[in-house]
């Protein structure tokens, strides 16, 4: 079995990054994973930083997203997130996420915010894309 990877904002915001990621995916090199919270932080970050994006287009890249691979959103791990502790408290979100969805490893460009000795409790490993 392969690898159960969630996927952090800041490695779906770049298109690019965003795009090899999920052709791995799909091609099942891992199982991308991810959340609603995810989706809207990523999208929140494009229209604010390039406001001549669409909404509506980049909503159309989420949904194509979860069709495209195999059980990707996590869901129900909301109770989690104010029980963890990480040096950025936005981002308890993502590591209840990955506890809940069983995952291996979240995939981030902030290694930083996600410390070995915590994130190793749950048996996840954090790497850089």
């Amino acid at each position: 079995m392969s690898d159960v990877a969630l996927l952090d904002a800041n490695v779906l915001y770049p298109a690019p990054i965003r795009d090899i990621l999920l052709q791995l995916a799909v091609e099942d090199v891992f199982w991308g994973r991810w959340t609603a919270d995810i989706h809207e932080e990523w999208i929140e970050a494009l229209l604010r930083n390039e406001p001549h994006r669409e909404r509506m287009a980049l909503e159309r890249t989420r949904d194509l997203m979860n069709q495209a691979t195999r059980d990707a959103l996590i869901t129900g791990y909301e109770a989690l997130i104010n029980c963890l502790e990480l040096p950025d408290p936005n981002d308890r979100h993502v590591l209840a996420a990955a506890i809940v969805g069983r995952c291996d490893v979240i995939v981030t460009q902030n290694l930083q915010d996600f410390p070995t000795e915590i994130v190793s409790l749950f048996g996840i490993e954090v790497q850089h894309p």
